[in-house]
């Protein structure tokens, strides 16, 4: 294996002249750094990535952690994570918890012994306070992503309320009044808010939320099928059925939409429908969905940017960063 020694000889200079080419670290003249570059590849020199961050103490990689980097939202936010990291020249280790908090215990030691500068973390349904501490005692920089605590720590999410009482109000506005709430597994923080956003509006409205009508504790899309059937059996009279659903979340959607089909329900013409973060390619389907967009690439972006922010001034204030949502409008809700 070639040395730093070997290029520095064929090149015909010191290797503090090779090492300063390299790192870029102090000028040298065009002409000697086109010999140090020729010679690097001459002799395939390959420099001990791992020996250097040791001694800088940065690796240039930071670690992401999500709870379904398949659902449309994750992903998009693992995009603007990705997109963040590689402008600043920075390589994402990215791991998925699958909502399994030993999952997610075990990613996130993995991301520590290799030695990555930072950590994102969105959470997993029941992740435990002991986490957080353990990445403390490691003395990494960290940023929750999406599902916010009452912790002082960097967050980046949304506006979760505010989108919730504009769909509500949308909906009273058409005349909906007994409206089904689907809000799946409630110790996800997101999902609370909704749920929270959606009972305070629906009390601004003047109407009572029927306990009958709060889908709550679902966690696959199957679960939340057989939820929502029951609700509409146990629904039958037309006084005590809802006339519009308000989804979560796209998995929730799904299970959701499949138990109106399955019931005989056509969107909108028996019931109204909406959710939040939707589908891809969500303008072919028909009818088409009022969705709660997050600006979830932009979510990714900033937590890059707060990680970067407390990596370069770990004394910096706390940030928790609350972005809003865009609501589509759509025929589903009509």
């Amino acid at each position: 294996m070639a040395t730093i020694v070997d290029v520095a000889s064929l090149a015909g200079v010191s290797t503090s002249t090779v090492s300063h080419v390299l790192n870029d670290t102090r000028h040298v003249e065009p002409e000697t750094k086109e010999r140090v570059i020729s010679a690097v590849k001459a002799t395939g020199y390959r420099r001990d990535v791992l020996a250097r961050s040791m001694r800088r103490a940065r690796t240039d990689s930071i670690g992401l952690v999500v709870s379904d980097a398949g659902e449309p939202a994750f992903a998009d936010m693992v995009h603007g994570v990705e997109e963040a990291a590689a402008q600043l020249g920075l390589s994402l280790l990215l791991a998925n918890s699958a909502e399994d908090p030993a999952r997610e215990r075990a990613a996130v030691e993995a991301l520590l012994d290799r030695r990555v500068d930072g950590l994102i973390l969105a959470r997993a349904a029941g992740s435990s306070p002991a986490l957080l501490e353990r990445i403390r005692e490691e003395k990494k920089p960290l940023v929750l992503l999406d599902r916010l605590a009452d912790l002082d720590v960097d967050q980046v999410g949304v506006n979760n309320q505010s989108a919730m009482a504009a769909l509500v109000e949308h909906l009273t506005d058409r005349g909906h009044e007994r409206i089904m709430l689907v809000s799946g597994d409630l110790r996800v923080s997101s999902l609370r808010e909704r749920h929270d956003g959606f009972r305070a509006a629906m009390l601004r409205r003047g109407l009572e939320v029927p306990a009958g009508l709060l889908c709550e504790g679902t966690v696959t899309a199957a679960e939340t099928f057989d939820r929502v059937q029951a609700v509409l059996r146990a629904s039958t009279d037309s006084d005590e059925r809802p006339t519009a659903v308000l989804a979560c979340s796209t998995l929730l959607a799904a299970g959701a939409l499949r138990a109106l089909q399955h019931a005989g329900l056509r969107v909108p013409g028996n019931m109204a429908f909406a959710t939040f973060d939707g589908f891809t390619y969500s303008d072919l389907f028909q009818p088409q969905i009022t969705t709660v967009r997050q600006p979830a690439f932009r979510l990714g972006e900033s937590a890059v940017s707060l990680l970067m922010r407390r990596l370069e001034d770990p004394s910096a204030p706390t940030r928790i960063l609350r972005l809003d949502s865009e609501i589509e409008f759509r025929s589903s809700t009509d």
